[in-house]
């Protein structure tokens, strides 16, 4: 009798362990949560009193093209399914390299290059290989230039006008760089422009992290920032600046750092109070056509009267959004002055980036693409989705797409697709989002209508398989995994390195931000590993769980290991420092254990503190990854194809902060149905709403810089900003009402799938 139970138990256990193999399935986002930002909307003392007043704010302010210095919106870059999809002067020379190449362009495979170069497929991808699936063949062209994002031309900023032009008063000049014979171009930016559709579950934004999970009020830094902080009126006559702490807010993070860059957004030196100070006392939009139906702002629009614009300020909606306390005290304050001179600053141009930043983030949180083919189909016992929502034009081609799709899931699994894109929003940048839905709760579930998921620590496939992505309860900020030579190394959770590009020519979220600090929590960590206080910079590094990590930090047990603490070293509990241990729910207890500073110092050069965060970006989202290419955070890709042939390839450059589960990618290309198989699957995660910008993805006119006139020989100079700047071409994208387009939006350089 006692056979039956011991076999069971040994079944159990040989399938949980074949679950974490193959690790999370992917999951639909119907009805996850957004993860909430504490004192934002609730509490005793909110900031926003006025959610859809905020909405329309942060929407108006995302598309007005008054924000920038010369005509740049937010949706300058983002105006394409989130992302950006212009072909035209989107060429930097790579500028965030170590090496002088990357302040030089190249000659791209069409012939031609650099400033105002119209890109074609001819151009792709930006590393190539005699034989496209296999890295050991013949380099055949390779350039460390990227495909970014046209911006501003940049100058000295001086002034602005509150009531006048729509460009800023800049000492403006052709840049050294940027320019075509003496003629000035606009600048572009050092690394490709990721879709904000979805971005709100990213734990921190940018590509390398440095749009901080903590919002201050006034800068990308979180707390970093020593300065940082919102002006409040304690009284009629009192007003004192005040740290800023609102959690979950990378978005607003991110949102404060374009309209104060010389290379996107604005003239060098402006500053916040004068953006504030430009569009506060201006009609909404005033340039530029806002549909009548439009799903925020279509109440206000003046298209009725074939006006463009809201009937109404920004000021109006500021005071309308926010609390009083943030705007109403009617001194002038120790809130400075213009450098140029003019009027000393008041509180609501002082305060103006914290008004942007959180209406910025309350608009983009409505950006939520969960109605895609994928996200509507139920899912069987396993988990696996089964097609049955999706129709071809006949029953036999139905067949045929439903057995491909089945296929495209086995192969993004079974080549570990999932370990990094993982859960709902295929990130494991989500990091919040992802816990909540492993934390059992009562009640709640998410997912496709017919077959609900209910939270808790099976919610991303069966036997706790979201384990091996790194992804748990408790929202660890780093894990321990391999690099491509196996070696157990620290890693910020939702940060990869794919072999894209050489690591000198993006340091990636191992560089430092602008007080010279590690953009890392791995490189935080390892401090509080070393019992350095001061190197905390970032809540949540001193509360990670070591027993979750996917390679075992320590093992409490006297075995002989390679690359792991053990008692020998010297090892105290995990937690103990804090009073609360952290051995709750481990899969494996004896590894609930950290190096005391001791051990931890002995070994600071040694392989059990080795960090891989070098060259290491944010794992992107995979939702309507056809509408948002080009690909990678260099744009080195133009099509799908092109990834899938880069990931079997197991990518272009190695290095020892390479991951390990690039290796794994075998069976991507080994026939051609594969590849067509996990492209449609691919395809699946296209939300039909995005493609004809259908609400939420509605929006109001904008006229975008695309390129100069002319080409990459010569460019016709004479802007009006500029005797020796070019004329800009530009592309007029169209207002649209909540019903959204009759014509979709394209993939990038319109590639067939």
């Amino acid at each position: 009798m006692r056979v039956i139970p011991l076999v069971m138990l040994a079944g159990a256990l040989l399938a949980a362990q074949a679950a974490l193999a193959i690790g999370p399935v992917p999951v639909s986002l119907r009805n996850v949560p957004i993860p909430p930002v504490p004192g934002l909307l609730g509490g005793a003392a909110p900031i926003v009193v006025d959610k859809n007043a905020a909405i329309a704010l942060g929407k108006a302010l995302f598309w007005d093209q008054n924000v920038g210095s010369d005509g740049q919106a937010c949706a300058s870059c983002h105006f394409s399914a989130g992302a950006d999809g212009r072909v035209k002067n989107q060429i930097n020379p790579g500028g965030n390299s170590v090496h002088a190449s990357g302040r030089t362009f190249d000659t791209l495979p069409s012939g031609g290059g650099g400033p105002n170069h119209t890109l074609s497929l001819d151009d792709f991808p930006l590393h190539q290989f005699s034989n496209p699936a296999d890295n050991t063949s013949r380099v055949v062209f390779s350039s460390d230039d990227v495909v970014g994002s046209a911006g501003s031309f940049s100058g000295q900023y001086q002034s602005v006008s509150q009531f006048g032009s729509a460009n800023d008063r800049c000492a403006r000049s052709a840049d050294p760089l940027f320019k075509v014979g003496s003629v000035g171009t606009r600048q572009t930016t050092a690394r490709n422009a990721p879709s904000v559709i979805n971005a709100v579950f990213n734990h921190r934004s940018f590509w390398d992290g440095r749009a901080n999970n903590i919002f201050n009020g006034s800068s990308p830094w979180g707390e970093r920032d020593p300065d940082a902080g919102v002006w409040v009126k304690t009284n009629a006559k009192t007003v004192a600046k005040q740290r800023l702490h609102l959690v979950n807010a990378s978005l607003a993070s991110q949102a404060v750092a374009p309209p104060t860059n010389s290379a996107e957004m604005s003239c060098d030196g402006r500053h916040w109070q004068d953006i504030g100070r430009k569009v506060l006392s201006r009609q909404v939009l005033r340039d530029q056509l806002v549909h009548p139906q439009d799903s925020v702002l279509g109440a206000m629009s003046l298209a009725a009267n074939r006006k463009p614009g809201l009937n109404t300020t920004y000021r109006n909606l500021v005071t309308r959004a926010f609390a009083s306390r943030y705007w109403s005290y009617a001194g002038n304050g120790p809130f400075g002055a213009p450098a140029g001179g003019g009027l000393p600053y008041n509180q609501i141009e002082a305060n103006f980036a914290m008004f942007f930043g959180l209406a910025i983030q309350l608009y983009e949180s409505t950006l939520i693409s969960d109605q895609a083919p994928f996200d509507l189909s139920p899912i069987d016992a396993n988990m696996k989705p089964t097609w049955s929502n999706v129709a071809a034009a006949t029953p036999a081609e139905t067949q045929a797409l439903v057995a491909s799709l089945k296929n495209g899931v086995e192969l993004f699994v079974n080549n570990h697709c999932n370990l990094c894109h993982a859960g709902p929003a295929f990130s494991l940048a989500a990091v919040a989002a992802n816990a909540a839905l492993l934390t059992p709760t009562p009640g709640a579930s998410f997912g496709p209508p017919d077959t609900p998921i209910a939270f808790g620590p099976n919610a991303f496939g069966p036997f706790g398989a979201a384990a091996k992505g790194g992804i748990n309860r408790y929202g660890n900020i780093v894990t321990r995994d391999t690099n491509i030579q196996q070696l157990p190394k620290f890693m910020d959770l939702g940060y990869a390195n794919n072999g894209a590009v050489d690591v000198e020519d993006d340091p990636g979220v191992g560089g430092t931000d602008d007080f010279g600090n590690p953009l890392s929590y791995s490189a935080q960590y390892v401090e509080y590993l070393l019992g350095n206080a001061t190197g905390l910079l970032d809540p949540g590094v001193n509360s990670i769980r070591a027993c979750d990590f996917i390679s075992p930090l320590a093992y409490n047990v006297a075995v002989n290991l390679p690359n792991v603490f053990l008692p020998s070293d010297g090892l105290q509990a995990d937690g103990s420092r804090e009073g609360v241990l952290r051995n709750q729910n481990c899969t494996n207890a004896v590894t609930a254990y950290i190096p005391t500073p001791a051990a931890a110092l002995a070994n600071l050069s040694a392989s059990k503190m080795a960090v891989a965060t070098h060259g290491a970006f944010k794992v992107p989202t995979l939702r309507n990854v056809e509408l948002t290419g080009p690909y990678m955070h260099n744009g080195g890709m133009a099509t799908l194809r092109q990834v899938i042939e880069f990931y079997s390839r197991h990518g272009n450059f190695s290095s020892d902060s390479l991951h390990f589960h690039l290796a794994g990618f075998s069976t991507l290309t080994t026939t051609e149905q594969n590849v067509t198989d996990l492209t449609n699957f691919l395809l699946s995660l296209t939300d039909e709403r995005v493609r004809y910008q259908r609400a939420p993805f509605d929006h109001p006119q904008l006229t975008v810089a695309h390129g100069h006139l002319g080409g990459d020989l010569q460019v016709q100079a004479g802007h009006v900003l500029g005797a020796n700047l070019g004329k800009d071409e530009l592309l007029a994208i169209p207002a649209v009402g909540a019903n959204g387009s009759s014509a979709p939006i394209a993939p990038f350089l319109d590639p067939r799938p």
